[in-house]
């Protein structure tokens, strides 16, 4: 089965008309057949992003049930260390706690297909096998 991991810029794009990139992810979320997969820091954020669009977290919800979107733990202490260490290894980009944790998934998935806006981040990161992330959108 096809999976692929998916970042905060996407899943508030879907949602909000107004973004340069909503028609583009719209297409590929509405046409893929596979797993989405992220995290709970991802969706903490995109609900932060969601209040202003309108009935977002409502939305947001609705998709991840519908889609039967895998969300996966992230906060226990070891992978927190896991996220602290990708982040002062990469705070020149800089890195965010959110795109840590899909960072730390993609090694503990064996995926790197990613859904995400952030080019310059996820051109540069490294699974922990080194492996170089599939960037979706082009």
């Amino acid at each position: 089965m096809l999976i692929w991991l998916i970042d905060t810029g996407p899943l508030v794009a879907f949602f909000d008309r107004g973004d340069p990139a909503h028609k583009v992810v719209r297409e590929l979320l509405s046409n893929f057949r596979g797993r989405l997969c992220t995290t709970g820091a991802v969706i903490c954020e995109t609900m932060h992003f969601l209040p202003d669009v309108e009935d977002g977290p409502e939305k947001l919800e609705a998709f991840v049930s519908l889609s039967s979107m895998d969300i996966f733990e992230c906060t226990q202490s070891v992978q927190l260390k896991e996220a602290v260490v990708l982040m002062k290894r990469y705070r020149d980009i800089p890195m965010d706690f959110a795109d840590a944790t899909l960072v730390c998934l993609a090694a503990e998935l064996a995926v790197t297909n990613i859904l995400t806006l952030d080019r310059r981040g996820f051109k540069t990161y490294r699974t922990s096998e080194k492996k170089s992330f599939n960037l979706l959108l082009r």
